[in-house]
This record gives structure tokens, C-alpha cells and sequence, in this order.
């Protein structure tokens, strides 16, 4: 059985999972042809149901909806999708051993909301074109990604964005100053640098911020303003200095990590982040105070 290649493993998928395919009552003649060009393509073998002599709304795997739009559009890589493509708002692959680039033409999906690429082999950029859509979920983690994040991705309506596990690299977009919407934000474990705070702010949303293992994330945590509604925050093994805000004393944390920084002065008071244990502290410059040992 011969392996498929990546652009058309893809397009599988998109016909599998798919949930309002293609046209009503009758199969029409174009998206017939594009069907079975991706059988022949692919291999009889895999879509043994799809022949000519029957209508393509009856193949497995392949509906109809209400919907009748004679469009199509071409990616570069391969022949015209039908519209329903064009339709989803949802789309996981994630577990799938995929490998190559991040499909541009992914930016055609122009309703999607979700997009899960997580926990496969994909390498390359990270395509700005993905800020285009109205994604409120996106996660790439878990990949081989190089290159930086893009700056759009800042701008975009993101409410989730899962990065991490990558080996992104350069610093964390200036534009997420702007974002008010972001409520949770993994860049953990890539090769960013420098200054980070433009995540944080007062009135944002941001309740989970994850920089972690970064290791030359770089800024004054003193002087940034730490979100209200922020529970989890995990900076450990990076470059922050300063001192803890106040106001990280009065959060209820679930979960909460600075270690192996270059942070200093007295940990703010307050019975949640005393609690927390010794380890999320150690390895600074001149932490002090519970649940560290008390300041000199």
C-alpha cells in the first residue's frame, strides 16, 4: 500500500470529517470529478465505494446538504475542493503523525472557529495567513515549528493558542498588548527570547499563561500589571527579574512557578500564594519570605 502524501492526507481528512458536505438531492457533476480524482489519486483500495455509476451523495464518507453553490476553489497544491471544505468550522488532526509545513491553504477555511494541529511531526513557519480566519481555538503544540510567532497572530481573535513544544524562536509579538480577548496562552518549551509583557495587562481576560522553559524570556515582572482573573502562571526556567506585584498576593492561584529566574525581594503576602509550595520559588536571585525562609 503506498504512503500518502501529506496535502492529500489532509484532504482526507476534510472528507471524513466533515458535517455538511457537498449538494442536495443530486450529486453535482463537478464535485463528482474532483471525488473521483482523489480516488485515483489515493488508491481504490481505501475508497472502494466511489464509482461512477452511482451518485457521489450516496459514497461513504461523502453527504449532501440543502446548500447548492456551483463554486470551487483551487489550493496550488491540488485539484478544485467542493465548497462544503470551504463550510467547516471545526477541524482536529491532531495524533496523526503528519508531517511537512502547515498547509496554507487551511487560510481557504475562511469559517473556521477550531483548528488542532497538535501532537504531529509538522515543520516550518507558522503561516500568518492562519490569522485571517476566525479561529477562537488554535493549536499547533507538540510539532517541530521553527521560526518566529507572527505578529497577526496578536492581533487575531484567539481566545485559546497553543504553541508549545516547538522551537519557535525571537520574542513574543508586541501586538498581544492589544489583545483583549486571549483568556489562555502556551508558549512553553520553544526557544523564545527577550521581553514577554506584552501578554499581560490589567483588564485582559488571561486566566492561564504558560512561558515556561523558554529559558531567555527576559523582562522586569515588577512592572508589568498582572491580569485579575489570571489562576496559573508558570514562568520557571527563564530570565525574569524584578520583583513579584503586589497584587499576586490577592489571586487565587491554582497554579503558580517562577522558579530558576533571577527574581528578588519579599514574596508578596496573602494566603493562596503562601501556600503554595517552596518550589515554585526556589533558584532566584534573593527571594525571601514564605514559603521561602523569612528576609533578612
Amino acid at each position: 500500500m503506498a504512503a500518502l502524501s501529506e496535502p492529500l492526507r489532509f484532504l482526507l481528512f476534510f472528507f471524513l470529517l466533515c458535517d455538511s458536505p457537498v449538494y442536495a438531492g443530486k450529486c453535482h457533476k463537478g464535485d463528482k470529478k474532483v471525488l473521483l480524482s482523489i480516488k485515483n489519486s489515493i488508491g481504490d483500495y481505501i475508497f472502494t465505494g466511489w464509482t461512477s455509476d452511482f451518485a457521489c451523495c450516496d459514497w461513504s464518507g461523502v453527504g449532501c446538504d440543502e446548500v447548492s453553490n456551483p463554486s470551487t476553489r483551487t489550493p496550488a497544491w491540488s485539484a478544485p475542493s467542493p465548497p462544503a471544505i470551504g463550510r467547516l468550522t471545526f477541524l482536529r488532526l491532531d495524533w496523526n503523525s503528519l508531517s511537512g509545513p502547515v498547509p496554507a491553504f487551511l487560510a481557504a477555511l475562511r469559517r473556521l472557529e477550531y483548528l488542532n494541529l497538535g501532537f504531529n511531526q509538522l515543520s516550518g513557519a507558522i503561516p500568518p495567513s492562519l490569522s485571517t480566519l476566525p479561529l477562537d481555538f488554535l493549536a499547533i503544540d507538540r510539532n517541530r515549528l521553527t521560526g518566529p510567532i507572527p505578529d497577526s497572530l496578536g492581533r487575531s481573535s484567539l481566545i485559546y493558542l497553543y504553541l508549545s513544544h516547538n522551537n519557535l524562536t525571537g520574542q513574543v509579538p508586541a501586538s498581544f498588548a492589544g489583545n483583549t480577548v486571549a483568556e489562555v496562552v502556551d508558549l512553553s518549551r520553544n526557544q523564545l527570547s527577550g521581553d514577554a509583557s506584552a501578554l499581560f495587562g490589567k483588564g485582559k481576560p488571561l486566566w492561564r499563561l504558560d512561558l515556561s522553559r523558554n529559558h531567555e524570556i527576559e523582562f522586569d515582572l515588577g512592572k508589568v500589571e498582572i491580569p485579575e482573573k489570571i489562576v496559573a502562571l508558570d514562568l520557571n526556567h527563564n530570565k525574569v527579574f524584578g520583583r513579584l506585584p503586589p497584587e499576586m498576593g490577592k489571586i487565587q492561584w491554582q497554579l503558580l512557578n517562577v522558579s530558576y529566574n533571577r527574581l528578588c525581594g519579599r514574596i508578596p503576602s496573602g494566603e493562596r500564594i503562601e501556600s503554595m509550595d517552596q518550589y515554585s520559588f526556589l533558584h532566584n536571585d534573593c527571594l525571601c519570605g514564605p514559603p521561602l525562609p523569612p528576609c533578612k
